[in-house]
This record gives structure tokens, sequence and C-alpha cells, in this order.
């Protein structure tokens, strides 16, 4: 059986090709005996919309929130005030989730908690406050043989009746040399062994009509640092002290 199927003849592509054109060209079957090969429809490629920036909805929650408010203020219906609580309310339920986000983060990474630095618990805060005072203590016993001060009073000045006890117990505690200069040439109490002022205030670069100003002259390089103008107390006088001399900006805040 195979064998004499084998032998029938097969259409040549000349006779499909002649039966195509008899029953598509001459009787016109048209698309429903396939002589239309239907047509491939293109595909249609949805167009991808860019991503909204966060910046972008975030400036767009504000303006709606400026706008109700607006609109609540000047029409004051119980239906705009009501959808302007309404919707400041999600924005601090918003906002109340990012604090929580916030500190958690902060909790579970050491890099990211400032507190580790600069303590500001009870606790923490006084004893950082104790490593630091020692530190300060230690690198003020040391200060004299580099350092030295100049204190500029007047006699008609009421803040340096104030001010000159306090420099002459941080010089005499750490053992520095003060140079006390009057700047309207009045005597001071405690700085019996005074000058008279002489343009100093304008070599050091200092403000010339502000006193009390205290100074502190570095003998190594040879220049002024100035630590502060008016009244201050000891720990603060010590603290500037520490930290012009000992701490490049930025290192200690």
């Amino acid at each position: 059986m195979s064998a004499a199927l084998a032998q029938v003849p097969q259409p040549s592509r000349q006779t499909t090709e002649a039966g195509d054109a008899f029953y598509c060209e001459e009787r016109k079957l048209g698309y429903w005996f396939y002589c239309e090969k239907p047509k491939a429809e293109p595909e249609t490629i949805s167009p991808t919309l860019p991503l909204e920036s966060a910046v972008t909805r975030l400036d767009a929650i504000t303006a709606e929130l400026r706008e109700l408010k607006a609109r609540a203020i000047l029409e004051p219906s119980p239906a705009n005030v009501t959808a302007y609580i309404r919707f400041q309310r999600a924005q601090l339920d918003q906002a109340s989730l990012f604090s929580d986000v916030w500190q958690r983060a902060i909790w579970q990474d050491p890099g990211l908690d400032y507190t580790l630095q600069r303590p500001v618990s009870t606790l923490g805060k006084r004893q950082w406050q104790d490593a630091r005072t020692a530190e300060r203590n230690a690198v003020m016993a040391n200060l004299s043989k580099r350092y030295g001060l100049f204190y500029f009073f007047a006699q008609s000045c009421a803040a340096c009746n104030v001010m000159s006890p306090i420099v002459r117990s941080v010089t005499t505690n750490w053992g520095m040399t003060v140079r006390a200069i009057s700047t309207d040439g009045g005597p001071s109490a405690q700085f019996p062994d005074y000058v008279v002022e002489t343009n100093q205030r304008a070599k050091m670069g200092l403000e010339p009509k502000v006193t009390p100003a205290v100074v502190l002259w570095d003998a190594l390089k040879g220049r002024p640092i100035p630590i502060g103008y008016g009244v201050m107390s000891a720990d603060e006088l010590q603290d500037r002290i520490y930290l012009l001399t000992q701490k490049e900006a930025g290192h200690d805040y």
C-alpha cells in the first residue's frame, strides 16, 4: 500500500499555483478559502510612562495642603474645613511614620547614632562631661609651656569688674602668665601690675572698643588667638581655650 502511494504523482508547485489561480483569481473565492492570507496585525507597544519622582509627589501634596487651607480660610464652610483637617491629619500620620522609622534606623545602626558621640540622656551626658572635663584639665595643666594670656580691661567697665576675678582664678589655677592691659589707664584690683594700652589690640586685629577681651598668645608660632569678649564663666573660658588650641573646626560639635 505504501509502495502504491509512493507511486502516486504529487502535485507540482506549478500545478498548485495554477489551482490557486483558478479558485482564487477566476472564481474569486476570497478570504474564506485562504486565497487572501490574513495580514498579521502590528504589535502595539504601550508607551512606558516615566515614574513620577518623589520630589514631584511631595510638592503636589504640599500644594494640595496649601490649597485646602486657603479654601478653608477664605470659604470656611463645614465641608472645606473638614477636607482640610482630614488631609492635614493624613500628612501628620505620614510624618509620624517617618519619624518612627527614622528612630528605629538610628537604634539599629550605630554609625547613624550621634548620641554615641554626644549623649543626650542625663546619665550619658554626665559621663561624657566628666570625661571631657578630665581631658580638658589635662590639657590646661600643660598650656603654660606654650601659651600666655592677654587680658584687656577698663576701670570704667562694669563687666570687667566681674570678669577680672575669673581671669585671675583660671590663670592662677593653671600657672599661666597673664598680662593685664588697661584700655583707659585705670587700675585693677586683681591685676595691680597692669600696663596701659599702647595700640596692642589693633596689632592683634581685635575689636578696639569692646572690653573685657581675652586673648591667648601662642609663643611657639608668635600669634594671638582671640578667646572672646564680655563676661564668661571659668568653665566657659577654659572650654574655649581647650577647643581653640586642641580641636579643629568641625571635630567637636
